[in-house]
């Protein structure tokens, strides 16, 4: 069986602490001949936090440790001492975890930045010692209350990137040869369909200060809004980047017609969410270098009225272009850059 290496989505059962509980207790000390109720409060239980990490990649390690589980309080003590807070259980997830009820949807929340914290599951509260219920009346109080139990909650996460540019595209078009022309990332790059199974996120820096973030999302297929070739798993992704490049293949190596491609990606962003129809894209016109790409991309222009930036990512043409036409578009002067 081949090992799991990346996760997106997982369950998991979120336990906060319990409170500790009050005590009743009096003092007995000497030289204080009628002594008084000193019996001290119970610690709150610890609760569960997500931690959103950048240097951590997926959900792998929460799908073989799916039950998480914060300290419960300690009980309180004679001589009106609180007992000891439990821990917080901090749990690393990846930048972009959105959070949900397992059982009903709800919307529990979401971690975007590196180092946003989200409460998942709040601790209990430390119950009440008697040194509280002594009245003037009532100077030997027996009464203390014990810790509320600690929240237990079924939680769904799903891990969706958080990037500034997502390159999108059918299987083979190049998007992962691009990935590593701007960036470091060193993606799984081969001459048949797939070779990228999860998204990979590289950072291409332009200088000191300057530097954005690119996700490779897998290739779709048509039908992706539909779950065609995992395309909801895929498609998640996307919904989280600022900007669309849509990389086509415009030599038609897989035997399909470049202009089809284009019109194919977009509608299926529209029909999975509507708000991705709306997105500020750019087109590259990728291959090339390939003898059918410039009668294609002849018919590519008529056909979609759009004028794509022309490149090799396999030569490492066009690249100098696309990155002076990123810088330009994220760190503009005064308005962004059209592509």
């Amino acid at each position: 069986m081949k090992p799991i290496t990346f996760v997106d989505q997982v369950r998991i059962q979120a336990f906060a602490g319990n409170g500790g509980n009050g005590v009743a207790s009096f003092r007995r000390e000497k030289f204080i001949p009628y002594g008084g109720p000193d019996g001290g409060d119970g610690g709150n239980g610890g609760s569960v936090v997500l931690w959103a990490s950048k240097d951590v990649a997926s959900l792998l390690d929460l799908h073989f440790a799916p039950l998480v589980r914060a300290e419960h309080g300690e009980k309180g003590r004679n001589q009106q001492q609180y007992g000891r807070a439990g821990k917080d259980k901090v749990v690393p997830v990846p930048t972009g975890t959105e959070v949900r009820d397992a059982e009903t949807g709800e919307f529990v929340g979401e971690v975007l930045a590196d180092g946003d914290r989200l409460k998942v599951a709040q601790g209990g509260k430390g119950g009440l010692g008697n040194m509280h219920f002594q009245t003037s009346t009532h100077q030997a109080p027996t009464e203390f209350t014990e810790g509320t139990p600690g929240e237990i909650r079924t939680l769904r996460l799903t891990m969706k990137t958080v990037a500034d540019v997502g390159l999108v595209g059918y299987p083979n078009a190049g998007k992962s040869t691009l990935l590593g022309q701007l960036s470091a990332a060193r993606p799984k790059v081969a001459a048949y369909p797939f070779t990228t199974l999860h998204p990979q996120v590289g950072t291409v820096v332009f200088d000191a200060t300057h530097a954005i973030r690119v996700a490779d999302v897998p290739g779709l297929l048509k039908g992706a809004h539909q779950g065609v070739g995992l395309g909801h798993d895929f498609l998640r992704h996307i919904e989280r980047t600022r900007f669309l490049l849509f990389v086509i293949d415009m030599a038609g190596i897989d035997g399909r017609d470049p202009a089809d491609d284009f019109l194919s990606l977009r509608e299926e962003l529209r029909l999975y969410n509507s708000d991705l129809a709306q997105r500020p894209y750019g087109v590259i016109a990728n291959k090339m270098d390939e003898p059918a790409a410039r009668h294609n991309l002849v018919v590519f222009k008529r056909r979609t009225k759009k004028k794509p930036l022309e490149m090799s990512t396999e030569l490492g043409e066009g690249v100098p272009e696309l990155k002076a036409k990123l810088f330009k578009r994220f760190f503009p002067g005064e308005k962004p850059v059209e592509f």
